[in-house]
């Protein structure tokens, strides 16, 4: 059994599994509630950000709050969009949020470098799957011709396939009522708003 400064020092100690299967494709695994990170990680495909990134970002957003708005206020993650908007940013990118009045017809994906989705997750308690959902942050995103189910609650990479296999995979997640997806795009692609189709922008 742990002690308590043992499971504290593990629980802030931020060593992410990683799985390099399905043809070196970068993906890292669950730990806590680092979802947020293990997806703009996953989307990026290299390890660039960490919890202690994370919480900087946090304090920024919220300099003078003594309780963050944008973690969890028991410091195990639970980051919101606006971290995850403000990392992509670090890095020349922007985050579009996906309007789901639209069809993802009206998708050009070729000019998007991944997606991050919001999704309802099950709650596990070990091995145990409880009758419980949260909100849950995963990537997806094309290696090598190919787009991948990056959740960080899978063991591995799951492979979608191509474009038609990709736009059906994001209808199905996108059906349900709280699911939310931001597109992740570089700066000049948001600005002119090129990740929609020209032949379908409408719809």
């Amino acid at each position: 059994m742990l002690s308590v400064s043992s499971f504290f020092l593990t629980r802030n100690r931020f060593i992410s599994s990683v799985s390099m299967s399905e043809g070196d494709v970068f993906h890292e695994k669950q730990r806590l509630e680092l979802c947020a990170i293990h997806a703009l990680n996953n989307v990026l495909q290299e390890r660039v950000f960490t919890k202690e990134t994370a919480d900087d970002i946090c304090k920024r957003l919220a300099p003078q709050c003594v309780v963050n708005p944008h973690r969890s206020v028991l410091g195990t993650g639970n980051y919101d969009v606006n971290v995850i908007m403000a990392a992509l940013q670090s890095r020349d990118l922007a985050a579009v949020w996906w309007d789901k009045r639209r069809t993802v017809q009206s998708l050009c994906v070729s000019k998007v470098q991944g997606f991050i989705l919001n999704v309802p997750s099950r709650v596990s308690l070990g091995i145990v799957s409880l009758p419980l959902r949260r909100r849950h942050w995963l990537a997806v995103r094309q290696v090598n011709g190919q787009y991948y189910n990056l959740d960080s609650k899978l063991k591995s990479p799951l492979c979608i396939g191509g474009e038609a296999e990709l736009r059906s995979f994001l209808s199905e997640q996108l059906s349900q009522d709280v699911a939310e997806m931001l597109l992740v795009v570089q700066r000049d692609v948001e600005e002119d708003s090129s990740w929609l189709n020209p032949d379908n922008p409408n719809n």
